[in-house]
């Protein structure tokens, strides 16, 4: 089973996130080979951690819930909120299979939020235009019955263009943040 999870970093907290960044790195190391995509948010000026996503393949719910809670970061209080979700990987790929590399152009997370609606081919399918798509997939109930909105980490020029990814129609609410490929540099 695939997962979403985006921990939301808490104001002020970017001294301790800094310093427990090895023990972040060393916990996320032990899930190397279910890792689909990571890295962090950022601010708009990419100076700042905001958040940070995991895309992953585990066993089940509660193995995914050990992993959002267990984190060295969320234990110590870096983070502010966390989003857990079942993900589909409509890609079937990594974010390192990506034909456009780990470091050319602006990257985004776009997440969007809609109500609870029982999963139909519309609502989990790919854009037509997907060469930007790094990953992308339904965001899903525990027991993957119910779609509840869809996360996308792409390539684009600017946030509205990341943002233009999901159609508008669809969502309550789409968020566009900056974001990076993750990982030990």
């Amino acid at each position: 089973m695939e997962f979403f999870c985006y921990h939301r970093d808490r104001p002020g907290s970017l001294p301790l996130r800094d310093e427990l960044l090895e023990d972040h790195w060393s916990y996320m190391d032990q899930y190397a080979k279910e890792m689909i995509a990571r890295g962090p948010t950022l601010t708009d000026d990419g100076a700042t951690p905001t958040g940070s996503v995991h895309i992953l393949d585990l066993p089940d719910p509660a193995a995914a819930r050990d992993f959002a809670f267990d984190e060295p970061n969320y234990q110590a209080g870096v983070y502010r909120e966390v989003l857990l979700r079942r993900w589909r990987n409509l890609l079937g790929r990594t974010m390192w299979d990506f034909p456009g590399g780990p470091t050319e152009g602006d990257r985004y997370l776009v997440l969007g939020l809609g109500a609870r609606r029982t999963v139909d081919t519309d609502l989990i399918a790919l854009p037509p235009e997907r060469d930007e798509l790094i990953a992308y997939g339904p965001l899903l109930s525990d027991d993957g019955e119910a779609w509840l909105g869809t996360a996308a980490l792409l390539r684009a020029p600017d946030p509205d263009t990341a943002r233009a990814v999901l159609p508008p129609d669809r969502y309550a609410d789409i968020e566009v943040h900056a974001w990076t490929f993750g990982g030990r540099r």
